[in-house]
């Protein structure tokens, strides 16, 4: 730290050095709560970035097969031969995307969840299976969000997710010039000195805030708690989900289970409902043989949305129960191109056909954000843009840690020092109260640590700062 920072940090008669030490408090124990996460967050969605290519590389010998002359074999006898092998319920399927691809067929089971088993198309054989929650990029996935631990973890994470706004937003104002030229866009020093590590430290800040910041608002939506009132709220005001043809979200809370993947807004509203067929037996196996008669099968829903013009390879979700629907899923790479289409089971009638044009303006906007975030909608150029986010967190948190590391004294936490006579400005207020609003797990952790830093007892700060 250079000497006029330093004069910032400690000169308890300055009205600005104290609300620099303030922020620079806040900042430190948002990095203390944040950084082992936002490093798991880091690696796991770059990782998650190249999920395609990562999995077309893993799975191969799932994934192709020797392309072969002739026709191949209708969907249903390939839904049969998986179910011989994996019994269960035939949950979707995914057509062949061109010559030398496999089939797959998802098959739900009591024990293992959603398994998919692939085929050959050209004679059925079967190249083997993968269960969906031991696939490696949907546990890359659930780390990434935490899921693997459960939903506490998960809202956990929308906590960090919330902190690292306040650490781009903290550290950007502590980054700020204020006359000094050194450590704002060069690195001054050597390697082995603290002041090296922290211009990298505020100069890779600097320049990644705009990634940072991009990533933790467009990840929100997918979150356990915000994610899901946002959802609740902009579909209620008709600006988020997607307005159903007919006028109105239908009344199915059928889950999306079996998809590989979920636009957001889509995952926001209930599936439709198959016409109901009040002659059919209510239960049983006499029942389910009952529907699968008159239901139009899955070859003649196949050639439905084939005519609608969805693109050959769009995974279909199988109807559950007597009610349920063939719903095919174009999750395109380019997010104009997203379109859900649900058909009758029973008629084939259409009963949804949605695209993005269908969404309201939050759910444009937030299928954009998530396209972006995931690296999908401009190819190669957007992978390297968020990677380099994802390399950038890792950056920060290692030059932090390296930083307070030659900083502090041993056996000392060395966290920033409070004084009484500092007072927070309105301005900080202003901020803080904002964000703690508009994320209220935010909001919460924010009420949590102010009590628990002024309920620590004097001596123990002592121990605590510089």
């Amino acid at each position: 730290m250079d000497g006029r920072t330093a004069t910032h940090a400690t000169d308890g008669g300055s009205s600005e050095s104290a609300l620099y030490r303030r922020v620079w408090r806040w900042h430190f124990y948002a990095g203390l709560i944040c950084l082992p996460f936002l490093v798991l967050l880091a690696v796991t969605g770059g990782l998650y970035l190249f999920k395609d290519p990562i999995e077309a590389w893993v799975y191969q010998p799932l994934l192709h097969v020797d392309a072969r002359p002739g026709n191949a074999l209708p969907a249903e006898p390939l839904v049969a031969r998986a179910l011989a092998v994996v019994p269960g319920t035939a949950a979707r399927f995914v057509p062949p995307a061109a010559p030398g691809r496999s089939a797959e067929v998802g098959v739900r089971t009591e024990t293992a969840g959603v398994v998919a088993v692939y085929l050959d198309p050209a004679d059925g054989r079967v190249l083997g299976q993968v269960a969906d929650r031991s696939r490696l990029m949907n546990v890359i996935k659930n780390l990434h969000s935490l899921a693997l631990a459960g939903p506490l973890a998960n809202l956990w994470i929308e906590v960090v997710a919330g902190w690292a706004i306040v650490l781009v937003v903290s550290g950007l104002f502590l980054w700020w010039p204020r006359g000094r030229s050194g450590g704002v866009l060069s690195v001054r020093g050597r390697f082995s000195q603290r002041l090296w590590w922290r211009d990298l430290h505020a100069v890779t800040g600097c320049v990644a805030a705009a990634a940072l910041l991009f990533l933790a608002v467009t990840g929100m939506p997918w979150s356990a708690f915000w994610g899901e009132q946002f959802g609740r709220l902009t579909s209620t005001w008709g600006v988020g989900a997607p307005r159903y043809v007919w006028g109105g979200p239908p009344p199915s809370t059928l889950p999306w289970a079996g998809l590989p993947a979920v636009p957001w807004a889509a995952s926001q509203t209930p599936l439709p409902q198959s016409a109901s067929h009040d002659h059919l037996p209510v239960d049983g196996p006499a029942a389910m043989t009952t529907v699968e008669a008159q239901s139009i099968g899955l070859d003649k829903a196949l050639q439905v949305f084939a005519g609608l013009g969805l693109p050959v390879g769009t995974p279909v979700r199988l109807p559950k129960g007597p009610q349920g629907v063939y719903s095919a899923l174009h999750f395109a790479d380019d997010v104009r191109e997203l379109r859900v289409v649900h058909l009758d089971r029973y008629s084939g009638a259409v009963l949804a056909d949605l695209g993005l044009k269908d969404y309201g303006l939050a759910g444009r906007v937030t299928e954009w954000g998530i396209s972006l975030h995931t690296g999908r909608q401009f190819g190669l150029a957007n992978e390297l843009v968020m990677l380099a986010g994802c390399v950038a967190i890792v950056m920060l948190a290692v030059s932090a840690v390296v930083m307070w590391w030659k900083r502090r004294p041993r056996g000392r936490l060395a966290a920033p020092p409070r004084r009484e006579a500092d007072r927070a400005a309105t301005v900080a207020i202003a901020v803080a109260a904002l964000l703690g609003a508009l994320y209220p797990l935010l909001g919460a952790s924010m009420l949590v640590a102010l009590l628990v830093d002024a309920l620590v007892p004097t001596r123990w700060r002592q121990r605590f700062s510089l």
